[in-house]
């Protein structure tokens, strides 16, 4: 339950603010940088709000905090670009009062009389990614994305093969001229670009929005050629002289010098009429070839921008009026159940076809059996206890464009004779048995049901392989989703891949047989050559992939990296963990190692002393050599043998380059804070990690420190 602000103490403010920054930190990246946001808009957007109310009643928290940055981090790579002004953001309003009070304060800020026009524009806010155009000359010579908000990504290569964007502009434009706009993705390119990728069996991408950035930030320009990106203008940032007064005038400039802008934007003189434009664009919403979460309102007048100016990080003369999470009613056809890679039977509602924000909904997960009953992953209630059946109609909901959920049952709906879904007991692939694990920690049934039959189960025994030539794992070009299916469904022993191993005498068996894949559909002489030599690249592997690709329950990449660490050799892993006397000293030998507690060391010993996985490591290790390769730190690194503990936003590299920083000097890295840490490499936004470092007395330094501290190790 949610405290109140105006009850918290300042201890208790103080913690949730510290979790509450480190958390937005940790979505600023995964959205901006990476192009992977881990939540909807909606839940952002709410957990920026709670920490803005704290930092008011609190104003002494607001230092370093994420409230007060813009955007995100820049992803490495690229060129860094300081923008000649800052690229900022907005704040945001959710509600039609808060609307109407931006007009207020506005006007009051202005101290405009009753009388007085203050008018204000309404246009749609694009969901894409922002980018500066930097012009001299009437030429283009830069094209930055926000990053920070002072530094940008220099994307001009890219920028050049988007068709809205012009190279030159017209003889009369300023010498100097910086037109900022949002990148976007029609829905249309979206949805063929993805029945493309599904046709060739390759992962789908999520929404439009995350596709058109990272189509902008490729390092061949030609894919952002191919992928058909659009731009609307909106701003400027420098320019060498102003060729209009109002924001309605310049973007009329800026349509004319060729750039499109969008054709919805109009100017009012009071709340009602913007309101009311907001509505009218909702309405319009679904049909509008690309994706909106709102409407930006901004003063026109530029002399009166000027004159409110701007409350830290964003103007006082603008508001982004979000739109709420978009719902539909729809019925549940069925619920099936699909195993995954580790045997997790998840079900997943098959709807009667709806349009949910111009995208039409035909399938939503229901998590597990808990959700189906209506319990979350606490045991509490959640939809009012309402379960979902069969027959039901519910509510569906899109925030922002992530997976559709089931939010709650329309209960008047339920047809007369529906009866509890009952949750499978056995895996309905292989028939084994399904279970529910007690949690250790919790002594409590985890919340998801898993399959028991492990390898003999076709479905994880697909997913394992899927897993297996992933891209951290043994990352083989050319085998896709669709090709490893293709394999392990064939019937002929020369073409069918069922393990691991068979990938790697895939060829051998092809030169033995009449049958040749050179020539079924799909493939083809060039095609197989290609991926002959993509498998045989991978019979030299790296330790840390070849312990990942093994899907081995619980132990993850970190894992993985831990034990090529500690170990050196996957024999020296295999001794500890093989054999099924002294258990517990085994597990003893395995909890010593950093990050890795009693669970991971049990699941890496029951992986290899199942009979099934220990012949088929033996026949995976025929056919290839994991290899750990250590790079030689400095003789005089300062890190070497030091447990090193990175928390908070980096600005200088990215949290993976740094953990590589730091196991190159030799140091040990860890996900946790503990009392075997030495050092703790704190940026802004840090939060428990901080706290518990400060508990324990271990040495806390910033990301410029930590530069000064291994610079001279450097090579």
């Amino acid at each position: 339950m949610t405290i109140a602000v105006a009850e918290l103490t300042a201890d208790m403010a103080a913690a949730e603010h510290a979790a509450l920054a480190e958390e937005i930190k940790a979505h600023d990246v995964a959205y901006h940088r990476d192009d992977r946001p881990t939540i909807d808009d909606g839940d952002y957007d709410a957990r920026k709000r709670r920490l803005r109310e704290i930092e008011a009643a609190f104003p002494a928290l607001a230092k370093g905090s994420p409230s007060q940055d813009v955007g995100g981090p820049i992803k490495s790579g690229f060129e860094p670009v300081t923008h000649s002004r800052p690229m900022l953001s907005l704040d945001n309003c959710f509600t039609d009062d808060e609307a109407a009070q931006f007009v207020e304060d506005v006007r009051k800020a202005l101290g405009a009389a009753d009388g007085d026009e203050v008018w204000i524009t309404a246009e749609p806010k694009i969901d894409g990614l922002s980018l500066s155009l930097r012009y001299e000359q009437r030429h283009l010579v830069t094209a930055a994305t926000r990053g920070d908000g002072s530094v940008g990504e220099n994307v001009t290569a890219n920028a050049r093969m988007i068709s809205d964007i012009p190279l030159t502009l017209p003889f009369g434009a300023p010498d100097v001229v910086e037109v900022r706009g949002e990148v976007y993705m029609t829905k249309e390119r979206f949805n063929s670009l993805n029945e493309r990728l599904a046709a060739e069996g390759e992962e789908l991408y999520v929404n439009p929005r995350n596709t058109a950035s990272g189509s902008l930030r490729q390092k061949n320009a030609q894919v952002t050629a191919e992928r058909g990106l659009n731009f609307f203008a909106y701003a400027w940032g420098e320019m060498s002289e102003m060729p209009a007064d109002t924001q309605s005038g310049m973007v009329e400039v800026l349509a004319g010098w060729g750039f499109k802008t969008n054709p919805l934007m109009g100017r009012y003189l009071t709340a009602k009429g913007l309101l009311a434009r907001f509505n009218t664009i909702g309405e319009k919403r679904a049909s509008l070839p690309y994706d909106i979460d709102g409407v930006v309102y901004k003063v026109d007048d530029l002399a009166q921008q000027r004159r409110l100016g701007f409350i830290s990080r964003a103007p006082r003369w603008a508001k982004a009026h979000k739109y709420p999470a978009e719902q539909a009613q729809t019925v549940v056809r069925d619920i099936d159940i699909q195993v995954g890679r580790t045997g997790a039977l998840t079900p997943v509602a098959r709807l009667q076809p709806i349009t949910v924000g111009g995208v039409v909904v035909t399938n939503a997960t229901l998590h597990n059996e808990d959700f189906i009953v209506g319990l979350d992953n606490n045991g509490d209630v959640i939809r009012e206890g309402r379960d979902i059946r069969v027959g039901d109609t519910v509510v569906i909901q899109r925030a922002g464009d992530v997976i559709p959920q089931i939010v709650d049952v329309v209960i008047d709906k339920r047809p007369v004779g529906s009866v509890r879904y009952e949750f499978p007991k056995k895996c309905p692939v292989c028939g084994s048995p399904a279970h529910r694990e007690i949690n250790e920690k919790t002594a409590k049934a985890d919340s998801v049901t898993r399959c028991t039959g492990g390898l003999v189960c076709e479905a994880q025994a697909v997913e394992r392989l899927k897993h297996f030539v992933s891209r951290n794992a043994f990352d083989i070009e050319g085998l896709g989703s669709k090709q490893i299916e293709y394999f392990f469904n064939s019937e002929d022993p020369a073409i069918r891949v069922r393990t691991p191993s068979d990938i790697f005498t895939l060829e051998a068996r092809q030169a033995q047989s009449l049958t040749k894949l050179e020539n079924v559909e799909g493939f083809g002489k060039s095609s197989v050559a290609k991926l002959y030599a993509a498998i045989n690249e991978r019979r030299t592997i790296a330790l840390t992939r070849f312990l990942y690709g093994l899907g081995i329950r619980h132990a993850g990449e970190g894992t993985a990296k831990r034990l090529a660490r500690h170990f050196g050799s996957y024999a020296a892993i295999r001794d500890v963990c093989s054999g099924d006397d002294w258990q517990d000293r085994r597990v003893a030998a395995l909890t010593e190692i950093e990050d890795i507690g009693v669970t991971v060391a049990r699941s890496l010993i029951e992986f290899h002393q199942d009979p099934n996985n220990a012949g088929e490591v033996e026949n995976l290790l025929r056919e290839v050599s994991p290899e750990h390769k250590v790079a030689e730190a400095a003789a005089d690194s300062p890190v070497i043998g030091k447990t090193v503990v990175f928390t908070g936003s980096l600005v200088r590299m990215s949290r993976e380059e740094a953990q590589a920083m730091a196991e190159a000097l030799g140091a040990k890295v860890s996900g946790s804070v503990s009392k075997k840490t030495d050092l703790l490499v704190a940026g802004p936004g840090a939060g428990s990690k901080l706290e518990k470092a400060k508990s324990l007395d271990v040495k806390t330094i910033d990301e410029d420190e930590w530069f000064e501290l291994v610079g001279p190790s450097l090579p």
